[in-house]
């Protein structure tokens, strides 16, 4: 029997048992059978019809890569990157997990990389503090979900807030396939007028804007120190133990590029299709 009878005897098989959604099938098959042999090849059917396929780079895309065996070896280097982020944009620790704030946080192995197997895994993987916080992806579904543009993507790829254009609808905290957001139920501003509020780890900054009740926050890759020539506060925390390195992924000769194509790193949920721009050394 050849490829093409056979073909019209699985998309036949498929009309039988699908009833009333057969057309879609017969039409989803057929338009595959026509553009595998229209002569764009099996490499243009497969690039056309692959969800996750690489796009063309266009422009700076910042991310990160964290070494998640030094953050194993060194005690307490993961609480300082989450100290330093958290000083630095006022992120308050009300003391409550229900009111929680967080930017920069760690999660066990299990809970940050959820798709990956957990049999047999040795028990150093499992205990080691996986330091995770916005994956600033290259095609952020929050942007997608956010009705009124207050989550968006900046010129260096870096996924931004606007404070007053958010209306707390939370669309965007639904459409994180990372749980990166955090939503403010308490006035951060009232709370810290009247001496209730504990900054982590004191004071306050007065360069960074404390947020309002009823918006959404999250880390924002340090733009604003950035722009100003500096390292994200997190990868500064580390100091010269190389445990984040930071950069511009799209940039072939920046050292995060070169760490990528020479190291073996993974990603947190990356068959979501949201390319995100952290990548992990286990």
């Amino acid at each position: 029997m050849d490829v093409k009878r056979r073909k019209f005897l699985k998309i036949a098989g498929i009309s039988a048992i699908a009833g009333i959604g057969a057309p879609t099938a017969f039409s989803t098959l057929l338009k595959g059978e026509v553009n595998a042999s229209s002569g764009g090849g099996h490499g243009e059917a497969t690039e056309k019809s692959d969800a996750h396929a690489e796009e063309k780079v266009v422009g700076k895309q910042y991310g990160l890569v964290i070494n998640t065996k030094k953050f194993g070896q060194i005690a307490g280097l993961a609480e300082k990157c989450t100290a330093a982020c958290h000083a630095e944009h006022n992120v308050p620790d009300y003391g409550n997990p229900k009111d929680e704030i967080k930017w920069i946080w760690t999660e066990s192995y299990n809970h940050a990389f959820q798709g990956k197997s957990d049999h047999k895994k040795n028990d150093a993987l499992k205990n080691l503090p996986i330091l995770v916080t916005c994956n600033h992806c290259a095609n952020p579904p929050c942007v997608k979900a956010c009705p009124t543009k207050a989550t968006f993507k900046n010129k260096d790829g870096i996924v931004m807030m606007d404070y007053h254009r958010c209306i707390g609808c939370r669309f965007c905290m639904a459409a994180c396939p990372y749980g990166a957001r955090s939503f403010n139920w308490k006035n951060p501003r009232e709370t810290y007028a009247n001496g209730e509020m504990k900054f982590y780890p004191n004071g306050i900054n007065k360069e960074f804007p404390t947020r309002m009740r009823g918006v959404v926050e999250k880390c924002n890759l340090c733009a604003k120190r950035i722009a100003d020539g500096k390292l994200p506060s997190c990868v500064e925390a580390c100091g010269d133990t190389k445990g984040i390195i930071f950069g511009d992924i799209n940039d072939p000769n920046s050292e995060i590029s070169q760490v990528l194509k020479n190291t073996f790193t993974i990603q947190r949920n990356p068959t979501t299709g949201t390319r995100p721009s952290v990548f992990y050394i286990i």
